[in-house]
C-alpha cells in the first residue's frame, strides 16, 4: 500500500541529512529509536523539523520502525547506485550534423565547473581569460571548493606559447591553486609538454577533449571532448593527478 505523506517526508528527510547520516538514521529506526533520540543525535541543519515531519507521517500512516528502516535503507541504496552508475556522453562544438547533437564546448566546462561542491582539478596546456569561465570558477571558490588547474609555461612549451603566460588567464580568480609540470622532473624531455586537457569535478564528473581553457577553443573552434558521470574514471582521473603533485611531478607556480 502506498504511504505517500511518509513517503514524501522520508525523501525529504535524505535531502536534509545527505546519504551517511540518513543510513545512520536507518539504523536508529531498526532499533527501535524514538523521534527524541533521532533528533538529538542527528543534529544536521534542519534535521529536526525533516525528522518530525518523519515521524509525524510515520504515525499518520501506521508505518512501523523496522519497515521505515527498510524503506530508508533502499532508498539510500537507489541514490547510491543512480550517483555511481556510469554515464558517457561525447561532446561535439562546432558544425553540427543530423545524426549528432552539437554543444558548446563553454557551455559543457562552465557546468562541470557549477557542478562541483568540494573539488575541481582542470588541466590545460593554453589558457586565455576567458569571461564565462573565470565567472563559474570565481563562483566554484566562493562556495568553497578547492579549484587546483595545472597549466603549461612559456618555457616549458619550448617557445611553442605565445604571449602571456597561461597562468595569467586565472588571475583574477582569487583562491586558484596553479600548478606546471616541472621541467627539472626526470621524466620531462625538453620536447616534452603538458598537453593533457581535462575537468573533474567531486571525482565524479570527468570531461576530457581536445579544447584547452580560452574562448576560441570553447566557442569558435571544432573541438571534441567525452563527458564521463559516475564510475571509476573520474575517480582515478583525479586520484592521478593528486599522486602526481605529491611526487613533485607538478609543482605549485
Amino acid at each position: 500500500m502506498s504511504r505517500r505523506e511518509f513517503e514524501n517526508a522520508a525523501g525529504a528527510t535524505v535531502a536534509v541529512l545527505g546519504l551517511s547520516q540518513a543510513k545512520d538514521l536507518a539504523g536508529l529506526l531498526a532499533r527501535g529509536g524514538s523521534r527524541e533520540r533521532a533528533q538529538s543525535e542527528l543534529t544536521t541543519p534542519g534535521a529536526e523539523v525533516a525528522l518530525g515531519r518523519l515521524y509525524e507521517a510515520m504515525d499518520e500512516e501506521s508505518v512501523p520502525l523496522t519497515e521505515a528502516a527498510a524503506y530508508l535503507r533502499g532508498y539510500v541504496a537507489a541514490l547510491l547506485h543512480n550517483r555511481d552508475s556510469v554515464r558517457v556522453r561525447t561532446v561535439w562544438s562546432g558544425p553540427s550534423t543530423p545524426g549528432v547533437p552539437v554543444r558548446a564546448t563553454a557551455q559543457v566546462l562552465v557546468e562541470v565547473i557549477g557542478g562541483a561542491r568540494e573539488e575541481l582539478l582542470a588541466m590545460t596546456y593554453a589558457a586565455r581569460p576567458y569571461p564565462a569561465l573565470t565567472r563559474a570558477l570565481t563562483a566554484a571558490v566562493e562556495r568553497g571548493v578547492t579549484v587546483h588547474i595545472v597549466v603549461e609555461t612559456l618555457t616549458g612549451a619550448g617557445g611553442l606559447l605565445h604571449g602571456q603566460e597561461p597562468a595569467e588567464a586565472f588571475a583574477s580568480v582569487p583562491g586558484v591553486r596553479l600548478w606546471h609540470w616541472a621541467t627539472r622532473d626526470p621524466a620531462r624531455h625538453a620536447h616534452s609538454r603538458q598537453h593533457a586537457k581535462v575537468a573533474i569535478a567531486d571525482r565524479r564528473t570527468l570531461f576530457l577533449g581536445s579544447a584547452n581553457l580560452t574562448e576560441s577553443a570553447a566557442r569558435r573552434n571544432m573541438e571534441a571532448g567525452v563527458l564521463v558521470s559516475g564510475g571509476e574514471a573520474p575517480k582515478r582521473a583525479a586520484e592521478h593527478i593528486v599522486e602526481l603533485q605529491r611526487m613533485g611531478v607538478l609543482r605549485l607556480l
